[in-house]
């Protein structure tokens, strides 16, 4: 059969159950690739082609048997964040270099169900921190469009094998934009679900009020397959949700009319390229020919969520990665005199420096004399953001907005400026900050051929009329493939 590297999730299972491509077939295609180009784009930490193949030969058995699953046989990749047992899990960071998982996170035992094919673990931020998969300790991620730019980040490894052709889907997560901005810059589609949706169990934590998985994948409908089968309450998780999961792709294909699209101009403001605003502009034009309405509307607090979200964050961080001392797992410096010298050169050696500088930032904002200045007045503000967005969503049923500000670029142009790295953020954060669900999608090409993305925000819990939006554009759009 010919390479269907690209082709939809639904196309595959068809492929699959009809016999026209074996399990073990679509696995080595996917590997092959993988092999051929990944040392250009450096998407993967681990590669596991022996357990892959294996994988593919049992989910063989249930096709063959007439009990095949949605994700039976389909290759994905996995973010290095994400525990998987007996797998190599890093969080691309020295600190966890050489830490193999006793157990698999809730979303895995999910997938492993489905009878999923996991071709490895990709590359990221180092524990997620940050925009660009620069910040790796083990493989600085490229842009497929563009091997000179980033991917994106902190899931810029999963977002990049989709692009590239190296998997059907990939699990991210998403901390502030970590899912959707990504998604953005290698031109394919990323959701974050409502937070709360899918477990966090053994989701190495960042911060944990706004921590989020989600997949990536080629389209809004296969982010929903994917997403079908992750969501769910969980006895291991204290905060995730007991709400109903539905078939997300239950509204797709429904007409437009009477949508609501919300426009709020603080997103198309100074800051944003021209190109940008144009594209996404062009794409809300397009949802008004299909019968939707749109309504310009402002949110004034946008303008602290770049504030709000990096003392919140940093603040969770620092406490999340107090764990890492030295004594229970991960990192040991030898030779040490001390307890406090043990603990302080293992942080030292093990954290790279946006991890320390987010460490720092945290404990500075939760500190005695400071936390009402900094952290209380951040989580008030959290709650005037969402306060907003409630009041948007009175009278419509989605925000469009950017997904970013600019396209992909150079790591020398922002990875060393930190303050611009975070300004960068401003579209994604307050997605998190609400706890809403938001898909990113491909809507454009500036003039250098680098994609640009849209977002599509959507109420608590609403993920199909976010998908639905996201698959009626898709239907028109003619992406622009990679050629590696």
């Amino acid at each position: 059969m010919s390479d269907i590297s690209f082709e939809s999730i639904r196309m595959m299972r068809t492929a699959l159950d009809s016999k026209q491509i074996s399990a073990r077939e679509l696995t080595q295609m996917y590997l092959n690739n993988i092999k051929d180009n990944d040392n250009k784009i450096l998407s993967f930490i681990t590669v596991t082609e022996d357990a892959a193949l294996k994988q593919a030969d049992e989910a063989q058995k249930i096709i063959d048997a007439g009990e095949s699953k949605p994700l039976t046989g389909i290759p994905m990749a996995i973010k290095d964040n994400i525990c998987t047992e007996g797998v190599l899990t890093t969080c691309a960071s020295k600190m966890l270099e050489n830490f193999i998982p006793p157990y698999n996170a809730t979303v895995m035992e999910k997938l492993n169900f489905q009878g999923i094919v996991m071709l490895g673990k990709t590359s990221m931020d180092e524990f997620a921190m940050g925009g660009s998969t620069q910040t790796s300790a083990f493989a600085k991620t490229k842009n497929p469009y563009n091997t000179e730019c980033v991917p994106g980040g902190s899931s810029g490894g999963s977002a990049a094998a989709v692009s590239a052709g190296f998997c059907a889907a990939a699990l991210g997560s998403d901390t502030g934009g970590s899912i959707r901005q990504p998604a953005s810059f290698c031109g394919v589609t990323g959701m974050k679900p409502t937070y709360s949706r899918v477990s966090r169990y053994g989701l190495v934590a960042f911060a944990s009020s706004l921590d989020q998985i989600g997949p990536i994948a080629n389209s809004a409908e296969d982010c929903a397959l994917v997403l079908n089968q992750i969501c769910g309450f969980d006895p291991h998780d204290g905060t995730s949700s007991r709400e109903q999961v539905p078939d997300f792709t239950s509204k797709i294909g429904q007409p437009l009319t009477g949508i609501k699209i919300a426009l709020p101009k603080e997103f198309y403001a100074q800051g944003i390229d021209d190109e940008i605003k144009t594209s996404v502009l062009a794409a809300a034009k397009s949802y008004k020919e299909m019968g939707a309405e749109l309504v310009e509307c402002s949110m004034p607090s946008l303008k602290y969520a770049i504030p709000s979200y990096y003392l919140i964050s940093s603040a969770e961080a620092a406490s999340n990665l107090s764990r890492y001392d030295g004594i229970k797992y991960g990192h040991r410096h030898e030779g040490a005199e001390s307890y406090e010298e043990l603990i302080k050169l293992s942080r030292s050696e093990g954290f790279g420096d946006e991890v320390k500088r987010r460490i720092l930032l945290g404990n500075y904002a939760l500190s005695s004399g400071y936390y009402d200045a900094y952290y209380g007045k951040a989580m008030a503000l959290r709650q005037v953001i969402r306060d907003e967005y409630a009041q948007v969503f009175e009278r419509c049923d989605v925000v469009l907005a950017p997904t970013t500000p600019s396209v992909a670029y150079r790591p020398d142009e922002q990875v060393s400026d930190p303050v611009k790295m975070y300004q960068a953020d401003f579209c994604t954060v307050t997605v998190n900050i609400a706890g809403l669900p938001a898909i990113s999608t491909p809507c454009g090409y500036n003039k250098g051929g680098m994609p640009i993305g849209m977002s599509i925000i959507g109420k608590r819990f609403d993920e199909q009329t976010v998908i639905a939006l996201a698959d009626a554009y898709e239907k028109s759009f003619v992406r622009t493939p990679v050629s590696l």
